[in-house]
């Protein structure tokens, strides 16, 4: 049967062949008004084709059933290979035998030369702060002198001015044992038309937890299961993407998280902006915003630093024309051009950053939308730092594939993106693992003598230690601004703990530099549902 069609004729007009009667197919469908479109795609086959119709459920499993496997190996491979981070693995050994040699090398440079060693790393890490705290400034006004309203979205959309169309959203799923039940709850409030609508649960086909909690939950007809199989390669979010991306009707293509609660009209927000926007916008990100915040201190600090980050520092990079790298939740494509580029790449563990950089390189526009998900920030200290470290990792594997080759990477981008790429992601990274480095300051405060005061006198540690107040003063006043909203106004003051909450950063970066070398593919899934929903 599966020789009969190929794959990508039957997803293109939602059929699978179902039985051989002779020389004559008989060919499942939900549409045969349609049927004379793919009889004319076959061509001359060589036998003939009936219709038999079909639940487009049942076309979908059967589908699954008999491509399964191709379509699982295609997932893997939809990004060029140029554009892919795929080839790392191939590449163990020689990443294995240069940090071994550069760790030597550094333990033998510091015991040669431990004050001019030290001040290496000081001067990077100085530099990365400075460059760091030069963009955040630039955002943060940038976002603030240049602040829009948000307008919200119409109370009705207007359907004689431009039809409708349909949307798909997938939602990744991964061992959640009793999340899909709220989850199918918190999607019931959008308020877009339901006939129009399609959410589609992306599961592993080996996951039989998250399996047995869908068959416990009752599903509305709009919301439908792909199960992914077993192959070759990574099991990633990525990869799970891209097989069911294959799967969805829609034209405007979205991912959610499996805890996110969307706001009831942000359907209606993104489909009204992709109406409106010029071609080359080819996605929305939303805002994502946390309903545990009073969890605990974690959660408390998680929420003011990710205040920042969406309501501040990303609408402020946005409004500078630097590249946005992507959240992993409430985004919208168009679905021809993600399509075009290939989906996301299946390997990489910070799919969506690397996406954003993808598109910004091939000429297309992200912009961001007012519309809110909420979602549950990271309260524990382990699993917070299990997740950072998968996002440094991400981070730094993101930079090393696109800088494969610096010179196309800024003819696509321009100069000053290309600079603003340094920022957000290598000199970020910088900042995390060379903290304790800058931390070493303080004893100079405790009358101690540093060595780079040895090294290069008394005056440039006065300088280093003044770029500190003022980076430390700006991130303050950025972190009241963004949380001096009625709905988080109570964090204001936890805003004085931020300096001790970024100190986990710096253990999360060395088990990224450590994974990104022996298991770069490696997926540290962030566990869901730790805290209850409040609504």
């Amino acid at each position: 049967m599966a020789d009969a069609l190929p794959a990508a004729l039957c997803l293109q007009h939602g059929v699978v062949p179902w039985l051989w009667v002779g020389r004559t197919l008989l060919v499942a469908t939900s549409q045969p008004a349609q049927f004379e479109h793919l009889r004319a795609c076959l061509g001359p086959a060589g036998f003939a084709v009936l219709p038999v119709i079909a639940a487009q459920p049942q076309i979908q499993t059967q589908l699954n059933r008999l491509y399964g496997h191709q379509l699982a190996q295609k997932a893997i491979t939809r990004v060029p290979s140029r554009e892919s981070c795929r080839s790392w693995d191939r590449q163990l050994s020689g990443r294995s035998t240069l940090a071994v040699s550069v760790i030597l090398f550094l333990v033998t440079v510091l015991f040669l030369f431990p004050h001019w060693t030290i001040t290496i790393g000081v001067i990077w890490a100085v530099l990365t702060l400075a460059l760091t705290t030069g963009l955040k400034g630039a955002a943060f006004f940038a976002q603030i002198l240049h602040n829009t309203p948000d307008t919200g979205a119409p109370n009705d959309l207007n359907t004689e001015q431009f039809r409708l169309p349909r949307v798909s959203v997938m939602v990744p799923l991964l061992r959640e044992k009793e999340i899909a039940g709220a989850l199918a709850k918190r999607l019931s409030r959008l308020t877009y038309p339901k006939s129009l609508l399609n959410v589609v649960l992306v599961l592993e086909a080996n996951d039989t937890i998250t399996r047995d909690t869908i068959a416990r939950t009752e599903m509305p007809d709009w919301i439908s299961v792909i199960e992914v199989p077993d192959s070759e390669g990574p099991t990633t979010k990525p990869r799970a993407l891209n097989y069911a991306l294959d799967f969805c009707p829609g034209k405007i293509i979205g991912v959610w998280d499996a805890e996110d609660s969307p706001a009831p009209d942000q359907i209606e927000k993104v489909v009204m902006r992709f109406q409106q926007a010029p071609e080359n916008v080819a996605c929305l990100q939303g805002i994502l915003d946390y309903y545990n915040a009073r969890a605990n201190w974690l959660s408390r600090c998680f929420t003011i630093e990710y205040a920042t980050w969406w309501r501040l520092v990303l609408p402020g990079i946005a409004k500078l024309g630097l590249v946005i790298p992507l959240g992993g939740t409430t985004l919208f494509f168009r679905r021809d051009i993600l399509e075009k580029l290939g989906g996301w790449d299946a390997h990489n563990v910070t799919e969506d950053a690397d996406l954003g950089v993808r598109l910004a390189r091939h000429g297309y526009v992200t912009e961001l939308l007012p519309t809110v998900t909420h979602e549950g920030a990271n309260c524990r200290a382990w699993p917070w730092v299990r997740q950072r470290s998968r996002w440094l990792k991400g981070f730094m594997i993101t930079y090393f594939v696109h800088m494969r080759d610096p010179r196309q990477l800024i003819k696509d981008l321009g100069f000053a993106r290309f600079m603003g790429l340094q920022m957000i992601f290598l000199a970020t990274f910088s900042q995390f693992a060379f903290a304790p480095l800058l931390w070493s300051f303080w004893v100079t405060l405790m009358g101690g003598a540093h060595p780079v005061e040895t090294t290069l006198g008394a005056g440039v540690v006065f300088a280093v230690i003044s770029l500190f107040v003022i980076s430390e003063i700006l991130s303050f006043s950025m972190g009241v601004v963004a949380v001096s909203g009625k709905e988080h106004r109570h964090l204001v003051p936890w805003v004085l703990l931020m300096p001790v909450y970024f100190t986990m950063g710096a253990l999360a970066s060395y088990k990224a530099l450590y994974e990104m070398i022996v298991t770069p593919f490696y997926w540290d899934k962030t566990e869901h549902g730790v805290t209850e929903h409040t609504d």
